[in-house]
């Protein structure tokens, strides 16, 4: 979490968090407000105090602007449209507002673990899509906003991680795509216009 949480400050209320799940990201963020379809996951969040809403990440119930943070995290990989969410978290963000996205790398030995588990099949994991920074943050860009901090965690091999790896977060202007966890930091700027962000 303090890998996602350094991507995200300082940022203004009201907070939310795309592909909430059962909430545990936005109890221990504290964010206000979640979306996701899966609506008994959302009864989980509610009862972490997470208002919690049933929604697909692109198509958003919510006013153009209303946020002053939008995080996704380990969201991105599971979207059948990657570029649709992005530029919905940019439409109901505000202008100076940040969207962290928090990422497996592909290319880290946590992301090719994963891969294995897809491939064989995991329930889970075999619907994921994984990428590397580089890709991610040609996506971020490519809905309208401007990546301005990267932060990585979990660093090495995924078999000799133990809970001191977890507190150790790196900020990093490289791909950290050897890093198994690496938060995105971007900022919606004022030039960003609402219209250039529909499909």
């Amino acid at each position: 979490m303090a890998c996602l949480h350094q991507a995200s400050t300082p940022f203004a209320a009201p907070s939310l968090e795309v592909g909430v799940g059962t909430g545990r990201v936005a109890e221990a963020l504290r964010l206000d407000v979640g979306a996701d379809p899966a609506l008994t996951a959302l009864e989980r969040a509610r009862s972490r105090g997470v208002c919690a809403v049933g929604a697909l990440g692109d198509a958003l119930p919510f006013a153009d602007q209303t946020f002053g943070l939008v995080v996704l995290s380990a969201t991105l990989c599971f979207a059948p449209d990657p570029p649709a969410l992005l530029r919905e978290a940019t439409r109901v963000v505000r202008d100076g507002g940040r969207v962290v996205v928090g990422i497996v790398p592909r290319e880290s030995s946590w992301g090719r673990r994963y891969e294995e588990w897809g491939r064989a099949g995991h329930p889970f994991y075999s619907l994921a899509r994984l990428r590397t920074v580089d890709e991610v943050r040609s996506l971020v860009e490519g809905a309208g906003l401007a990546t301005d901090r990267v932060r990585a965690t979990l660093w090495g091999d995924c078999d000799q991680v133990d809970a001191a790896a977890l507190a150790v977060v790196v900020p990093t202007a490289d791909s950290a795509d050897d890093a198994g966890f690496v938060a995105l930091g971007a900022v919606r700027h004022p030039t960003s216009q609402d219209w250039d962000l529909r499909p």
